[in-house]
């Protein structure tokens, strides 16, 4: 009787923790939200400029009005974790082709999320610099990827580091050691995930949405990346630009709400409940056009065609572009 009162006892406690687990708000957090409840989540700074985990932010004050706004990121969330985007995406032998800016097989994202100190079964917020909608992207794609993978306790710091730094909130320039995580995901989520088929069919038939989430001259093929060797896009893909995504305030980028997203999509011809593709010139900036009307607007039926434009004139498919 004493062993099971005591069994008992655990059982409860147990429970009462799990229930005591703090739940994100949604896709989107925000700087006081995560001030708040810092200790019950992982803070996982993404960039490919991966200095600025250590560097010290230069905060200036404005002579005339004595108000302070950052002029330099730098540093990060006590305990946070440095997610490197050079290594989020790889290259992959495809049939006679190399194929660049591909989501890493489960293995090898796994090993990369343990090896920075992430673990099972706790909530994960994922933190851009908040500087430009490019490196906000870094952090969608890394959200998309772990998605992938079958993580849904996950979200992105509005705002990002730059936001976090407006608001007064402290960082760290030192890194804390971590033990690997033991974090571990699940077979790749084929609903999230399109191929080069899917996108030529939705081209053919436009019963699927298509969104090129590129700036405007390269959507008209007025200029081209040097990731894709045709400039221009694919039939029927409607615009939706990289600078319609977010808003700036006080030096940083925030998320707009999902009712103007869903009047944007409108307005580029786009039913925001319609099955929908998303892509750009490498999977990156669709990320954010995939996060915004997957995740903000909650349209489950859509895709990031991985490898974009890349991949698919890699494949000599066909674009279209303004003459020149």
């Amino acid at each position: 009787m004493k062993l099971f009162r005591i069994l008992a006892t655990l059982a409860l406690f147990a429970l009462a923790t799990i229930t005591e687990a703090v739940n994100l708000p949604g896709p989107v957090v925000s700087a006081d939200w995560l001030s708040k409840n810092i200790g019950d989540v992982q803070v996982v700074m993404v960039t490919g400029d991966t200095a600025t985990f250590t560097r010290a932010p230069e905060i200036v004050t404005d002579p005339k009005t004595g108000k302070k706004f950052v002029a330099e990121v730098g540093g990060h969330m006590a305990g946070a974790s440095l997610f490197d985007f050079k290594k989020a995406r790889v290259e992959k032998a495809i049939a006679t082709a190399k194929v660049k800016f591909l989501i890493p097989e489960l293995a090898e994202f796994e090993k990369l999320v343990q090896s920075i100190g992430v673990n099972a079964g706790k909530p994960i917020v994922l933190v851009p610099l908040g500087l430009e909608v490019s490196d906000v992207d870094e952090a969608l794609r890394v959200l998309w990827s772990f998605k992938v993978y079958g993580e849904q306790n996950i979200a992105v710091l509005d705002g990002g580091l730059a936001g976090w730094l407006a608001d007064g909130k402290p960082v760290n320039v030192t890194p804390a050691m971590k033990p690997a995580g033991n974090w571990t995901g699940k077979a790749p989520d084929s609903a999230l995930v399109a191929t080069g088929d899917e996108v030529a069919e939705a081209s053919k038939t436009g019963k699927i949405a298509l969104i090129d989430a590129r700036p405007a001259p390269q959507f008209f093929g007025i200029t081209k990346s040097p990731s894709i060797t045709a400039a221009g896009h694919v039939a029927g893909a409607k615009n939706f630009a990289p600078d319609i995504l977010t808003k700036s305030a006080n030096g940083a980028l925030y998320f707009l709400g999902k009712a103007t997203y869903e009047a944007l999509l409108r307005q580029i011809g786009v039913d925001p409940t319609a099955a929908t593709i998303t892509y750009c010139n490498t999977g990156h900036l669709a990320s954010g056009a995939w996060f915004m009307a997957h995740e903000i607007v909650g349209n489950k039926n859509v895709k990031l065609y991985d490898g974009s434009m890349h991949y698919w004139t890699l494949e000599n498919r066909p674009v279209v572009a303004v003459p020149m």
